[in-house]
Formats: structure tokens, C-alpha cells, sequence
């Protein structure tokens, strides 16, 4: 058996190498992360190091329904819309979200930037939910790339023969 090697970085280097991301399912969106996981080849954990400036939002209003999803605040403060309720969290706070989750949001109204870890498993395919849009997605997740295919509503299309 070949194992893999592990892999170090250093936290001076990961703002750096860091990439801006939006969600343009939320105009608001725009932050900065570093994948730790995909970075390190990790198949079925995620992991990654986010900076949220000063009004910003990470993504919009969502809820899984297959990966599990964690928040570790470690710097600033962020308030996270649970469920439609809000929870201000500060460095050392903790959020899980097992599956089916509920709707999630983390927004950033404070003059300072934020720093956070969010992680979770990453299942093969993934439905997620956007309350606020009235719509849903299936997701199947690539290395780097993620695809999301909208639900349509269901349709019956079998019946009776109408004579």
C-alpha cells in the first residue's frame, strides 16, 4: 500500500494564496477562503479558512440536506441566521449543522473582518434548499468545481386513459 504524504501550511502563507469566491445566488456574497482539505487531499472531509470583510455574507440562505456543515469562529464577529432566528458569534463559538440542516447564513455587520473555519462532509451529491429563493439544487461536487442542477416541482405524468 503507498500512503500519502500529509500536507503543512503554514498560516502566514494561506491569506496569501487565498481566493475570492462569491455566491451569486446572493448578491451579498463575496468573502475569501482557503480550501485546506482539497488542498491537502482530503476525499471526504472539507475544510477551509474563510475571511468575511465588513459587510459581507458568505452564502445565501441555504440548508443541506446531505453534507454535514460546521462553523468555528476564530477571529471577529459574524452573526449567523439559524433556522430565522440570529446568534452573534465570537472566536472560540462553535455551529453544527447535521443533516437534513436548517437554513444557515453567516453575515459579517461589524467594522471588523472575520476569520472562521467551516467544514463538514462531502458526500457525492447533495441537496440543498434556498428558503428565501423558493428553490432547490442538486450539487455534484468536482475537484474545485461544484454543479447545481435546480429541482424542478414534481410532476405526475402518468394517469388514467381519458376516453
Amino acid at each position: 500500500m503507498e500512503r500519502k504524504p500529509a500536507a503543512v501550511f503554514a498560516s502566514a502563507g494561506m491569506r496569501v494564496r487565498a481566493q475570492a469566491f462569491t455566491q451569486r445566488l446572493n448578491p451579498g456574497s463575496a468573502f475569501e477562503i482557503f480550501r485546506l482539505g482539497l488542498r491537502s487531499g482530503l476525499a471526504r472531509t472539507g475544510v477551509s479558512i474563510v475571511w468575511l470583510a465588513p459587510g459581507s455574507e458568505s452564502f445565501a440562505y441555504h440548508a443541506h440536506r446531505a453534507e454535514e456543515e460546521w462553523i468555528f469562529i476564530l477571529d471577529g464577529k459574524a452573526v449567523c441566521r439559524i433556522d430565522g432566528k440570529e446568534e452573534t458569534l465570537s472566536p472560540g463559538d462553535f455551529v453544527g449543522f447535521p443533516v437534513p440542516s436548517v437554513p444557515h447564513l453567516l453575515r459579517n455587520p461589524f467594522e471588523v473582518e472575520c476569520r472562521y473555519l467551516v467544514g463538514g462532509s462531502r458526500p457525492d451529491m447533495d441537496i440543498i434548499d434556498y428558503p428565501d429563493l423558493g428553490k432547490s439544487y442538486v450539487i455534484l461536487g468536482d475537484e474545485g468545481a461544484t454543479d447545481f442542477q435546480e429541482l424542478a416541482p414534481p410532476i405526475r405524468p402518468f394517469g388514467p386513459v381519458e376516453s
